[in-house]
C-alpha cells in the first residue's frame, strides 16, 4: 500500500482558523448544531488504484432458467463479486470513515438523484454509493417483473416489486450504511447500496482507479471495502489543496492463510 511521498500535517489550529470553527466542546455540538459545510478553497483530493494480487477469481456463470425473458436474451450473466481486469480490482468502496472535519460539519445531499437500474436480468451498478437523504430511483428496464429488496440494519427494511414499464422508485436513507440489495424473483441479482453522511467516497472504477474531491485539510482514517475480500484502512493527512495519492491492494483471503 502506498500512502505517497508527501504527507502535509495540519495541527487542530490550522484547521480551525481556516473553518471558522467554534471553540465549544465537540460533545457540545449536536448534529442540529453543526454548520452546513462550504467550501474554502482549500480543500485536497485523494485518488489513487485498487490491485489484486496472485490467483483471480473465475466468474460463475448464472442459471437464468426461473426467467423465460433472462434466458431467452442470449447473453449469458457471470457473478459479479471478483472483477478483476489486468491486476485492478472494480467495485471496491473507498471512502471517509473519520477524520475532525467530519465532526464539525454537516453536508448537504446533492440534488441530483442516484440510479439503480433493473437491467438485463440484473441490477446495475453492481455497486453503488450515495449519501443519505438523497433519492434513490430504481428503473425497470427489462420487460418483465423485477424485485428490489433493500435489506439494511441501521435503515427501515424496503422491499417493492416493479412491473415492465412501470414508474420508476423511489427511496432515501437516513442512515449510513453499506447495504446489501436482491431481488426476490430471481435470486441472482445482487447489489450494493453504500450510504455515507458525506460526499467524501468513491467506487473504484474497471482499471481499479478511484477520486474523492473536495476534502478540508486534515487527517483522516481512510476505508476501502470489498464484498468479497474484506476492508483495509489507511491514515493520511491532507494539506490546504494537496493531492494526495493513496494505493490498496487486496488478495484472495484463501491465498492470505497459505502464505507463510
Amino acid at each position: 500500500m502506498k500512502h505517497g511521498s508527501r504527507i502535509a500535517a495540519v495541527s487542530i489550529t490550522v484547521i480551525t482558523g481556516l473553518f471558522g470553527v467554534s471553540s465549544a466542546p465537540r460533545a457540545e455540538l449536536s448534529k442540529q448544531d453543526k454548520p452546513a459545510y462550504q467550501s474554502t478553497g482549500s480543500e485536497g483530493t485523494l485518488s489513487g488504484k485498487i490491485s489484486f494480487l496472485g490467483e483471480v477469481p473465475e466468474p460463475r456463470q448464472i442459471d437464468e432458467s426461473a426467467d423465460p425473458f433472462c434466458q431467452g436474451d442470449n447473453n449469458p450473466l457471470f457473478t459479479e463479486d471478483a472483477i478483476v481486469t489486468r491486476g485492478k480490482l472494480a467495485n471496491v468502496v473507498v471512502y471517509v470513515r473519520s477524520g475532525d472535519p467530519l465532526e464539525w460539519y454537516v453536508f448537504d445531499p446533492p440534488t441530483t438523484e442516484s440510479l439503480l437500474a433493473q437491467h438485463g436480468c440484473q441490477l446495475v451498478p453492481h455497486v453503488l454509493a450515495m449519501q443519505t437523504r438523497q433519492i434513490l430511483k430504481i428503473s425497470n428496464d427489462d420487460a418483465t417483473t423485477h424485485n428490489t429488496h433493500v435489506m439494511p440494519k441501521s435503515n427501515p427494511d424496503w422491499n417493492q416489486s416493479q412491473p415492465a414499464n412501470a414508474e420508476p422508485l423511489q427511496t432515501k436513507f437516513r442512515n449510513p450504511e453499506i447495504i446489501p440489495v436482491k431481488d426476490n424473483q430471481h435470486p441472482w441479482e445482487k447489489a450494493y447500496v453504500a450510504v455515507f453522511a458525506h460526499p467524501f467516497f468513491a467506487v473504484s472504477a474497471p482499471n481499479g482507479s478511484y477520486k474523492i474531491s473536495g476534502l478540508p485539510p486534515g487527517s483522516y482514517t481512510v476505508v476501502a471495502w470489498h464484498e468479497r475480500f474484506g476492508e483495509q484502512t489507511a491514515e493520511i493527512s491532507i494539506g490546504i489543496r494537496e493531492q494526495k495519492n493513496l494505493d490498496f491492494a487486496f488478495k484472495n483471503p484463501k491465498e492470505a492463510k497459505q502464505s507463510p
